[in-house]
Protein backbone atom coordinates (compact mmCIF):
# COMPACT_ATOMS: atom_id res chain seq x y z
CA UNK A 1 0.00 0.00 0.00
CA UNK A 2 1.37 3.42 -0.95
CA UNK A 3 0.99 6.66 0.95
CA UNK A 4 -0.44 8.29 -2.17
CA UNK A 5 -3.37 5.86 -2.14
CA UNK A 6 -4.48 6.96 1.34
CA UNK A 7 -7.05 9.75 1.64
CA UNK A 8 -5.73 12.84 3.42
CA UNK A 9 -3.63 12.47 6.59
CA UNK A 10 -0.73 14.43 5.11
CA UNK A 11 0.63 15.42 8.54
CA UNK A 12 0.77 11.82 9.75
CA UNK A 13 2.27 10.63 6.47
CA UNK A 14 5.03 13.19 6.74
CA UNK A 15 5.72 12.27 10.36
CA UNK A 16 6.10 8.60 9.44
CA UNK A 17 8.26 9.30 6.38
CA UNK A 18 10.49 11.67 8.34
CA UNK A 19 11.18 9.07 11.02
CA UNK A 20 12.50 6.72 8.33
CA UNK A 21 14.56 9.42 6.61
CA UNK A 22 16.09 10.47 9.92
CA UNK A 23 16.76 6.88 10.94
CA UNK A 24 14.88 7.43 14.20
CA UNK A 25 12.13 4.82 14.24
CA UNK A 26 10.53 4.04 17.61
CA UNK A 27 10.26 0.26 17.96
CA UNK A 28 6.60 0.49 19.09
CA UNK A 29 4.04 2.96 17.77
CA UNK A 30 0.32 3.37 18.33
CA UNK A 31 -1.81 4.88 15.57
CA UNK A 32 -5.16 5.78 17.09
CA UNK A 33 -8.28 7.59 15.96
CA UNK A 34 -11.89 7.19 14.87
CA UNK A 35 -13.31 4.54 12.58
CA UNK A 36 -12.59 4.90 8.89
CA UNK A 37 -9.88 7.57 8.96
CA UNK A 38 -7.07 5.43 7.51
CA UNK A 39 -5.11 4.12 10.51
CA UNK A 40 -4.54 0.58 9.23
CA UNK A 41 -3.75 1.89 5.76
CA UNK A 42 -1.12 4.23 7.21
CA UNK A 43 0.47 1.39 9.18
CA UNK A 44 0.77 -0.81 6.09
CA UNK A 45 2.05 2.03 3.90
CA UNK A 46 4.61 2.93 6.58
CA UNK A 47 5.83 -0.68 6.77
CA UNK A 48 6.15 -0.83 2.97
CA UNK A 49 7.96 2.52 2.87
CA UNK A 50 10.41 1.30 5.49
CA UNK A 51 11.07 -1.94 3.61
CA UNK A 52 11.33 -0.51 0.08
CA UNK A 53 14.96 -0.33 -1.11
CA UNK A 54 14.05 2.29 -3.74
CA UNK A 55 11.90 4.65 -1.68
CA UNK A 56 11.81 8.34 -2.48
CA UNK A 57 11.28 11.15 -0.01
CA UNK A 58 7.52 10.86 -0.61
CA UNK A 59 6.70 7.18 -1.04
CA UNK A 60 7.77 3.61 -1.69
CA UNK A 61 8.55 2.87 -5.33
CA UNK A 62 5.64 0.45 -5.72
CA UNK A 63 7.39 -1.65 -8.36
CA UNK A 64 10.30 -3.49 -6.71
CA UNK A 65 9.89 -7.13 -5.58
CA UNK A 66 9.54 -5.99 -1.96
CA UNK A 67 6.73 -3.56 -2.80
CA UNK A 68 4.94 -6.14 -4.90
CA UNK A 69 4.97 -8.54 -1.96
CA UNK A 70 3.76 -5.82 0.41
CA UNK A 71 0.95 -4.85 -1.93
CA UNK A 72 -0.33 -8.43 -1.68
CA UNK A 73 0.34 -8.41 2.11
CA UNK A 74 2.56 -11.43 1.58
CA UNK A 75 6.03 -10.19 2.49
CA UNK A 76 7.68 -12.67 4.90
CA UNK A 77 8.70 -9.86 7.29
CA UNK A 78 5.16 -8.44 7.51
CA UNK A 79 2.94 -9.98 10.20
CA UNK A 80 -0.55 -9.24 11.50
CA UNK A 81 -2.56 -9.90 14.64
CA UNK A 82 -6.28 -9.10 14.84
CA UNK A 83 -9.45 -10.21 16.66
CA UNK A 84 -10.76 -13.64 15.72
CA UNK A 85 -13.54 -15.95 16.84
CA UNK A 86 -12.21 -19.41 17.57
CA UNK A 87 -13.64 -22.23 15.47
CA UNK A 88 -12.87 -25.87 14.84
CA UNK A 89 -10.90 -24.70 11.80
CA UNK A 90 -8.57 -22.32 13.62
CA UNK A 91 -7.56 -20.56 16.81
CA UNK A 92 -4.80 -18.17 15.71
CA UNK A 93 -4.66 -15.28 13.25
CA UNK A 94 -2.68 -17.32 10.72
CA UNK A 95 -5.75 -19.54 10.29
CA UNK A 96 -7.75 -16.48 9.16
CA UNK A 97 -5.02 -14.64 7.27
CA UNK A 98 -6.47 -15.28 3.81
CA UNK A 99 -9.77 -13.71 4.88
CA UNK A 100 -7.94 -10.74 6.42
CA UNK A 101 -5.87 -10.15 3.28
CA UNK A 102 -9.05 -10.31 1.22
CA UNK A 103 -10.94 -7.68 3.21
CA UNK A 104 -7.94 -5.32 3.37
CA UNK A 105 -7.21 -5.58 -0.35
CA UNK A 106 -10.83 -5.54 -1.55
CA UNK A 107 -12.48 -3.10 0.85
CA UNK A 108 -9.54 -0.98 1.94
CA UNK A 109 -11.44 0.84 4.68
CA UNK A 110 -13.55 -1.43 6.86
CA UNK A 111 -14.94 -1.75 10.38
CA UNK A 112 -14.77 -4.43 13.03
CA UNK A 113 -18.36 -5.41 12.14
CA UNK A 114 -17.29 -5.76 8.50
CA UNK A 115 -14.52 -8.09 9.62
CA UNK A 116 -16.91 -10.25 11.63
CA UNK A 117 -19.19 -10.49 8.60
CA UNK A 118 -16.16 -11.53 6.55
CA UNK A 119 -15.64 -14.33 9.06
CA UNK A 120 -19.31 -15.27 8.78
CA UNK A 121 -20.09 -14.72 12.46
CA UNK A 122 -22.75 -12.56 14.10
CA UNK A 123 -20.98 -12.20 17.43
CA UNK A 124 -19.17 -9.03 18.44
CA UNK A 125 -16.98 -10.88 20.92
CA UNK A 126 -13.92 -11.43 18.78
CA UNK A 127 -10.64 -11.44 20.68
CA UNK A 128 -6.88 -11.65 20.35
CA UNK A 129 -6.24 -14.70 22.49
CA UNK A 130 -3.32 -15.70 24.71
CA UNK A 131 -2.00 -18.13 22.11
CA UNK A 132 -1.47 -15.23 19.70
CA UNK A 133 1.19 -13.69 21.94
CA UNK A 134 3.25 -16.86 21.57
CA UNK A 135 2.78 -16.68 17.80
CA UNK A 136 3.91 -13.04 17.80
CA UNK A 137 7.07 -13.93 19.71
CA UNK A 138 7.76 -16.89 17.42
CA UNK A 139 7.39 -14.83 14.25
CA UNK A 140 9.52 -11.96 15.47
CA UNK A 141 12.23 -14.32 16.69
CA UNK A 142 12.77 -15.67 13.17
CA UNK A 143 15.61 -14.35 11.08
CA UNK A 144 14.61 -11.45 8.88
CA UNK A 145 14.06 -12.29 5.21
CA UNK A 146 16.25 -9.35 4.24
CA UNK A 147 18.32 -6.92 6.23
CA UNK A 148 15.32 -4.84 7.25
CA UNK A 149 12.74 -4.74 9.99
CA UNK A 150 10.31 -7.45 10.97
CA UNK A 151 6.96 -5.68 11.31
CA UNK A 152 4.04 -6.74 13.51
CA UNK A 153 0.82 -4.81 12.87
CA UNK A 154 -1.74 -5.39 15.61
CA UNK A 155 -5.18 -4.24 14.50
CA UNK A 156 -7.65 -3.54 17.32
CA UNK A 157 -5.14 -4.26 20.15
CA UNK A 158 -7.83 -3.29 22.65
CA UNK A 159 -9.34 -6.72 21.88
CA UNK A 160 -6.39 -8.55 23.45
CA UNK A 161 -7.34 -10.61 26.48
CA UNK A 162 -5.47 -9.83 29.71
CA UNK A 163 -2.91 -12.61 29.38
CA UNK A 164 -2.08 -11.71 25.79
CA UNK A 165 -1.79 -8.01 26.69
CA UNK A 166 0.64 -8.75 29.52
CA UNK A 167 2.80 -10.95 27.32
CA UNK A 168 2.84 -8.24 24.66
CA UNK A 169 3.97 -5.78 27.32
CA UNK A 170 7.03 -7.94 27.99
CA UNK A 171 7.80 -8.00 24.26
CA UNK A 172 7.56 -4.22 24.10
CA UNK A 173 9.92 -3.94 27.06
CA UNK A 174 12.47 -6.35 25.54
CA UNK A 175 11.77 -6.44 21.80
CA UNK A 176 13.61 -8.84 19.51
CA UNK A 177 16.29 -7.18 17.42
CA UNK A 178 15.23 -5.06 14.44
CA UNK A 179 11.49 -5.29 15.05
CA UNK A 180 8.71 -2.75 14.70
CA UNK A 181 5.33 -2.96 16.46
CA UNK A 182 2.50 -0.93 14.93
CA UNK A 183 -0.65 -0.94 17.05
CA UNK A 184 -3.79 0.34 15.31
CA UNK A 185 -6.55 1.27 17.73
CA UNK A 186 -9.95 2.96 17.91
CA UNK A 187 -10.14 2.77 21.72
CA UNK A 188 -6.64 3.28 23.12
CA UNK A 189 -8.08 4.00 26.57
CA UNK A 190 -8.88 0.28 26.80
CA UNK A 191 -5.22 -0.69 26.52
CA UNK A 192 -3.08 -1.31 29.57
CA UNK A 193 -1.56 1.95 30.81
CA UNK A 194 1.81 0.19 30.88
CA UNK A 195 1.47 -0.56 27.15
CA UNK A 196 0.52 3.04 26.42
CA UNK A 197 3.62 4.23 28.27
CA UNK A 198 5.87 2.10 26.03
CA UNK A 199 4.61 3.17 22.63
CA UNK A 200 4.92 6.38 20.66
CA UNK A 201 1.34 7.59 20.31
CA UNK A 202 0.36 9.02 16.93
CA UNK A 203 -3.15 10.50 16.74
CA UNK A 204 -4.83 10.05 13.35
CA UNK A 205 -7.44 12.81 13.07
CA UNK A 206 -10.81 12.85 11.39
CA UNK A 207 -10.70 13.67 7.69
CA UNK A 208 -11.83 17.08 6.54
CA UNK A 209 -15.07 17.55 4.63
CA UNK A 210 -13.00 18.71 1.66
CA UNK A 211 -10.92 15.52 1.65
CA UNK A 212 -13.99 13.29 1.82
CA UNK A 213 -15.81 15.35 -0.80
CA UNK A 214 -12.88 14.91 -3.17
CA UNK A 215 -12.98 11.14 -2.61
CA UNK A 216 -16.77 10.67 -2.67
CA UNK A 217 -17.99 13.56 -4.79
CA UNK A 218 -20.79 14.67 -2.45
CA UNK A 219 -20.62 17.57 0.02
CA UNK A 220 -23.77 16.40 1.80
CA UNK A 221 -22.39 12.92 2.37
CA UNK A 222 -19.02 14.34 3.43
CA UNK A 223 -20.69 16.47 6.08
CA UNK A 224 -22.84 13.63 7.44
CA UNK A 225 -19.80 11.30 7.51
CA UNK A 226 -18.25 13.53 10.18
CA UNK A 227 -14.64 12.81 9.27
CA UNK A 228 -14.91 9.09 8.42
CA UNK A 229 -14.27 7.98 4.87
CA UNK A 230 -15.74 4.57 5.74
CA UNK A 231 -19.05 6.14 6.79
CA UNK A 232 -19.05 8.30 3.65
CA UNK A 233 -18.40 5.25 1.49
CA UNK A 234 -21.21 3.31 3.17
CA UNK A 235 -23.61 6.23 2.73
CA UNK A 236 -22.72 6.60 -0.94
CA UNK A 237 -23.21 2.88 -1.57
CA UNK A 238 -26.52 2.87 0.28
CA UNK A 239 -27.95 6.05 -1.26
CA UNK A 240 -31.11 4.32 -2.52
CA UNK A 241 -31.71 2.68 0.88
CA UNK A 242 -31.19 6.00 2.66
CA UNK A 243 -33.66 7.72 0.33
CA UNK A 244 -36.23 5.03 1.19
CA UNK A 245 -35.57 5.52 4.93
CA UNK A 246 -36.08 9.24 4.51
CA UNK A 247 -39.36 8.67 2.65
CA UNK A 248 -40.56 6.26 5.35
CA UNK A 249 -39.59 8.70 8.11
CA UNK A 250 -41.43 11.58 6.43
CA UNK A 251 -44.53 9.44 5.86
CA UNK A 252 -44.59 8.29 9.49
CA UNK A 253 -44.17 11.76 10.95
CA UNK A 254 -46.65 13.47 8.63
CA UNK A 255 -49.33 10.82 9.11
CA UNK A 256 -48.87 10.70 12.89
CA UNK A 257 -49.10 14.47 13.17
CA UNK A 258 -52.11 14.70 10.81
CA UNK A 259 -54.06 12.01 12.69
CA UNK A 260 -53.36 13.78 15.97
CA UNK A 261 -55.12 16.89 14.65
CA UNK A 262 -58.32 15.12 13.52
CA UNK A 263 -61.27 15.58 15.86
CA UNK A 264 -63.96 13.60 14.04
CA UNK A 265 -63.85 9.92 15.20
CA UNK A 266 -64.92 8.53 11.83
CA UNK A 267 -62.27 10.49 9.95
CA UNK A 268 -59.68 9.53 12.53
CA UNK A 269 -60.56 5.84 12.12
CA UNK A 270 -60.13 6.11 8.34
CA UNK A 271 -56.79 7.85 8.82
CA UNK A 272 -55.64 5.11 11.20
CA UNK A 273 -56.19 2.60 8.39
CA UNK A 274 -53.60 4.51 6.38
CA UNK A 275 -51.00 4.44 9.11
CA UNK A 276 -51.71 0.75 9.67
CA UNK A 277 -50.81 0.19 6.02
CA UNK A 278 -47.49 1.96 6.70
CA UNK A 279 -46.76 -0.33 9.65
CA UNK A 280 -47.66 -3.44 7.63
CA UNK A 281 -45.34 -2.34 4.83
CA UNK A 282 -42.51 -1.84 7.33
CA UNK A 283 -43.22 -5.26 8.86
CA UNK A 284 -43.17 -7.05 5.50
CA UNK A 285 -40.78 -10.00 5.55
CA UNK A 286 -39.21 -8.67 2.34
CA UNK A 287 -37.94 -5.67 4.31
CA UNK A 288 -36.10 -7.90 6.76
CA UNK A 289 -35.02 -7.22 10.31
CA UNK A 290 -31.69 -5.65 9.41
CA UNK A 291 -33.41 -3.03 7.23
CA UNK A 292 -36.05 -2.49 9.90
CA UNK A 293 -33.32 -1.82 12.47
CA UNK A 294 -31.53 0.43 9.98
CA UNK A 295 -34.70 2.50 9.57
CA UNK A 296 -35.16 2.85 13.34
CA UNK A 297 -31.53 3.94 13.72
CA UNK A 298 -32.00 6.42 10.89
CA UNK A 299 -35.18 7.75 12.54
CA UNK A 300 -33.30 8.27 15.81
CA UNK A 301 -30.65 10.28 14.00
CA UNK A 302 -33.26 12.41 12.27
CA UNK A 303 -35.06 13.10 15.56
CA UNK A 304 -31.75 14.31 17.02
CA UNK A 305 -31.07 16.44 13.95
CA UNK A 306 -34.54 18.00 14.08
CA UNK A 307 -34.16 18.79 17.76
CA UNK A 308 -30.76 20.39 17.11
CA UNK A 309 -32.20 22.28 14.10
CA UNK A 310 -34.25 24.36 16.53
CA UNK A 311 -31.03 25.74 18.02
CA UNK A 312 -30.51 27.71 14.79
CA UNK A 313 -26.85 26.75 14.43
CA UNK A 314 -26.52 25.15 10.97
CA UNK A 315 -22.93 24.09 11.67
CA UNK A 316 -24.30 21.63 14.25
CA UNK A 317 -26.57 19.87 11.76
CA UNK A 318 -25.47 16.92 9.65
CA UNK A 319 -28.15 16.42 7.01
CA UNK A 320 -28.61 16.31 3.27
CA UNK A 321 -30.34 19.21 1.54
CA UNK A 322 -33.57 17.21 1.28
CA UNK A 323 -33.46 16.35 4.99
CA UNK A 324 -32.79 20.00 5.89
CA UNK A 325 -35.73 21.16 3.79
CA UNK A 326 -38.03 18.79 5.67
CA UNK A 327 -36.60 19.83 9.04
CA UNK A 328 -37.22 23.49 8.28
CA UNK A 329 -40.96 22.85 8.72
CA UNK A 330 -40.99 19.77 10.92
CA UNK A 331 -38.37 20.57 13.56
CA UNK A 332 -40.68 22.68 15.83
CA UNK A 333 -42.62 19.48 16.56
CA UNK A 334 -39.49 17.88 18.08
CA UNK A 335 -38.90 19.82 21.27
CA UNK A 336 -38.14 19.63 24.98
CA UNK A 337 -41.64 18.32 25.71
CA UNK A 338 -41.39 15.18 23.61
CA UNK A 339 -37.87 14.51 22.30
CA UNK A 340 -36.82 12.15 25.10
CA UNK A 341 -40.02 10.14 24.85
CA UNK A 342 -39.80 9.91 21.06
CA UNK A 343 -36.21 8.69 21.27
CA UNK A 344 -37.18 6.19 23.95
CA UNK A 345 -39.94 4.75 21.74
CA UNK A 346 -37.57 4.38 18.77
CA UNK A 347 -34.91 2.75 20.93
CA UNK A 348 -37.50 0.37 22.41
CA UNK A 349 -38.75 -0.58 18.95
CA UNK A 350 -35.18 -1.28 17.79
CA UNK A 351 -34.57 -3.44 20.87
CA UNK A 352 -37.79 -5.39 20.28
CA UNK A 353 -36.98 -5.95 16.60
CA UNK A 354 -33.53 -7.14 17.63
CA UNK A 355 -35.22 -9.64 19.97
CA UNK A 356 -37.36 -10.97 17.10
CA UNK A 357 -40.55 -9.33 18.33
CA UNK A 358 -43.68 -9.19 16.17
CA UNK A 359 -42.85 -6.43 13.69
CA UNK A 360 -46.51 -5.70 12.84
CA UNK A 361 -47.32 -4.95 16.48
CA UNK A 362 -44.07 -3.09 17.10
CA UNK A 363 -44.44 -0.68 14.18
CA UNK A 364 -48.16 -0.08 14.66
CA UNK A 365 -47.62 0.64 18.35
CA UNK A 366 -44.82 3.03 17.37
CA UNK A 367 -47.24 4.88 15.10
CA UNK A 368 -49.82 5.19 17.89
CA UNK A 369 -47.19 6.53 20.28
CA UNK A 370 -46.10 9.18 17.80
CA UNK A 371 -49.69 10.34 17.26
CA UNK A 372 -49.77 11.27 20.94
CA UNK A 373 -46.22 12.59 21.26
CA UNK A 374 -46.29 14.91 18.23
CA UNK A 375 -49.21 16.78 19.78
CA UNK A 376 -46.87 18.02 22.55
CA UNK A 377 -45.83 21.35 21.07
Amino acid sequence: MLFKDIIGQERVKQQLRQSVQDGRIPHAQLLFGGMGVGKLQLAIAFAQYLACPNRTKDDACGTCPTCLQYQKLQHPDLHFAFPIVKTDDGDTCDDFMDAFREIVLEKGYFSLDDWYKQLGVETKQGMIYEKESSEILRKLSLKSFGDGYKVMIIWQPEKMNATCANKLLKLLEEPPEQTLFLLVSEQPEMLLSTILSRVQQIPVPALSEEEITAAIGSKDIARIANGSYLVAKQLAEASEDIQQRFNDFVALMRDAYTIGQIKDPAKKFDALKHIREWSLAMADSKVGRERQKAFLQYAQRQVRENYIYNLQHPELNYQTEEERNFSAKFSPYINDKNVEQIMAQLELAEQQINQNGNAKIIFFDLCLQFIVLLKKI
